[in-house]
């Protein structure tokens, strides 16, 4: 848990939605001991990958079940406070993809999401917050695909310039349209070099 609140101290935010989400994050996970599992209802910590193609033209998404919608690929931590060790773990379940880059240090963003009540393997799940942090990655749009029937049923490279047409969850759009800006923006300095990562 150090590590994570560490993570979360040192990123930067880039507006007033990451600045906001950065000062709840890092006061509600020194009161909550159980926020990195879904024993605690109100909020729990996710994690999620924006994966670029080589080109920065396209985002791998899935199309989630629950939600009806294209969307990022991600997880729950579940106790695990490597965050990026369980979204590794969730962009190979989802989408079969085994290698791909990590184009980042640390984290690419971060945001306070609200999930609806829903029915997610025969059980009623209340409204409650995701703690999502966000990590930077590219793949080959070669590399062989995989759906995971019980969370999505497709998985496909999307066009950045006609993402946000085919987002269903409109509070979703702004995150989506912050972090394809934040691509747009990286410089080579950023970049990490020669970091694949084989999962």
């Amino acid at each position: 848990m150090k590590e994570l609140v560490e993570q979360i101290t040192n990123y930067v935010p880039i507006n007033e939605q990451e600045d906001n989400d950065k000062r709840v994050m890092l006061q509600y996970i020194r009161q909550f001991d159980d926020c990195l599992t879904r024993e605690n209802e109100l909020f729990h910590f996710t994690t999620s990958a924006w994966i670029v193609n080589k080109e920065r033209t396209k985002v791998l998404m899935v199309y989630h079940n629950i939600y009806h919608s294209w969307s990022w690929i991600g997880g729950h931590a579940d106790g695990n406070p490597n965050l990026l060790e369980v979204v590794k773990k969730e962009i190979e379940e989802e989408s079969g993809i085994t290698n791909l880059k990590l184009l980042m240090d640390g984290i690419f963003g971060l945001s306070i999401q609200f999930v609806k009540p829903h029915i997610k393997k025969g059980k009623f799940v209340s409204a409650h917050l995701h703690y999502d942090i966000q990590f930077l990655f590219d793949s080959k749009e070669e590399e062989p695909l995989k759906i995971k029937p019980d969370e999505n049923s497709d998985v496909a490279w999307l066009e950045l310039d006609t993402l946000l047409e085919k987002i269903e969850e409109e509070h979703m759009k702004p995150l989506y349209q912050k972090l394809m800006k934040k691509v747009e923006n990286l410089d080579s300095s950023t970049i990490k070099k020669n970091l694949i990562i084989k999962i």
